[in-house]
């Protein structure tokens, strides 16, 4: 499951904010003001940053007042990754004419992963620590959840037992290979590909949105891009040769 943390880290976070204003201002003008930085917005990283700073489009999803108190604001944001903070704050204050800063931040969520079900690592030591002494695996299964977790956010493509094999080796998923897929897919979409049984088989980036997918029998979907099923666990459905081999339900989920 490592291969596909870094999906992880990119996706959708959410942060508990302390802004710190310079001036005093008017609750109404604060809330206003905030509400211009929901949706996209032009950031340049701050000085003090790894990228190269450069102005670049990012997306603010909800911005939301939990306090005021005197000058220091207390906001939960919920934004796209590579989102700055503390460059928001400072732009929020420039905005308002006033100043302002970020005085703390705690990132409560990434992706599907947030606070509500965190573990912690004590917990983690003792459930290693009982099931290398005693072999009981209780401990393990509540602090550690399947790898299927970190995808449910994700667009789901159900891909044939006859295509999994090909797609675990490198092949695109034709149409053929499909079981079912969610309406909403669009042309360059990271989806998570899944078995039958609803295993991970990996990530794959889109060749087609759903309504080119519903209006062709035939043709290459889905171009794999991290998989993290093993070799071997699903058959073959192909020759020796290397040819994809046709059995009732057309490619099975490869180039042809």
């Amino acid at each position: 499951m490592t291969k596909i943390i870094g999906f992880v880290t990119h996706s959708k976070k959410a942060y508990v904010c302390l802004m710190q204003l310079h001036k005093d201002v008017d609750f109404k003008l604060i809330n206003n003001v905030i509400n211009e930085f929901i949706g996209e917005i032009y950031q340049r990283p701050p000085v003090r940053s790894h990228v190269k700073r450069i102005l670049r489009i990012k997306k603010i999803f909800n911005i939301e007042i939990n306090e005021i108190n005197n000058r220091k604001v207390l906001l939960t944001i919920e934004s796209e990754a590579g989102t700055y903070m503390r460059k928001l704050c400072w732009d929020i204050g420039l905005v308002l004419g006033t100043g302002a800063h970020m005085r703390e931040l705690r990132r409560i969520k990434t992706g599907p992963f947030n606070e509500d079900n965190a573990v912690t690592l004590q917990q983690i030591s003792e459930a290693v620590y009982q099931y290398k002494t005693t072999g009981k695996e209780d401990l393990l299964r509540k602090v550690i959840i399947p790898g299927e977790y970190s995808v449910c956010e994700l667009e789901k493509i159900l891909v044939r037992d006859t295509a999994v094999e090909s797609v675990i080796n490198g092949s695109p998923l034709a149409i053929p290979g499909i079981s079912y897929f969610n309406d909403g897919i669009n042309r360059g979409d990271i989806v998570a590909l899944l078995t039958l049984k609803g295993e991970l088989i990996g990530l794959a980036k889109a060749l087609m949105n759903s309504n080119e997918i519903k209006q062709n029998n035939k043709g290459l979907a889905f171009q794999p891009t991290r998989i993290v099923m093993e070799r071997g666990i699903y058959p073959k459905a192909w020759k020796s040769s290397g040819k994809y081999k046709n059995r009732g339900d057309g490619n099975a989920g490869g180039g042809i």
